[in-house]
């Protein structure tokens, strides 16, 4: 890596980190109502739903898995890929009894991956946000 791509790569995670500070100071995961928290990586998307009250995660699902993106012939990253990770956790969570959640979008900006996984898929199988 030159100089100047680690500083932009830098940069680039610093402001994602304070996005997701934003984010974080108002959304709050309770017992009624847990937080889902989403993570994509280059490689991968990650998505769990957690009691920050009890600091438990009662809910995860990732494309890592080969039960969640079996079928896909797409590469684990992409939209679809967040799509069966949405479906994933979703079922998970109303297993646990969760039915509602509040979203966290890590920092994202909310569209692509993070609204592919939130709305078509975590809301169709029957999570309220």
């Amino acid at each position: 890596m030159t100089s100047s791509h680690a500083k932009k790569v830098k940069a680039k995670r610093h402001r994602l980190k304070r996005a997701h500070w934003r984010v974080r100071k108002t959304v709050e995961g309770t017992a009624e109502r847990p937080r889902l928290s989403v993570y994509k990586s280059l490689h991968y998307v990650y998505a769990q739903v957690i009691d920050d009250a009890s600091g438990k995660t009662l809910a995860q699902a990732s494309s890592r898995e080969a039960d969640v993106t079996a079928g896909l012939s797409t590469s684990a990253s992409s939209v679809d890929a967040a799509k069966a990770v949405g479906k994933a956790v979703a079922d998970r969570a109303l297993e646990q009894g969760i039915a509602s959640v509040v979203f966290d979008r890590g920092g994202y900006i909310y569209q692509g991956f993070d609204l592919a996984m939130v709305d078509v898929a975590a809301r169709e199988k029957g999570l309220k946000f």
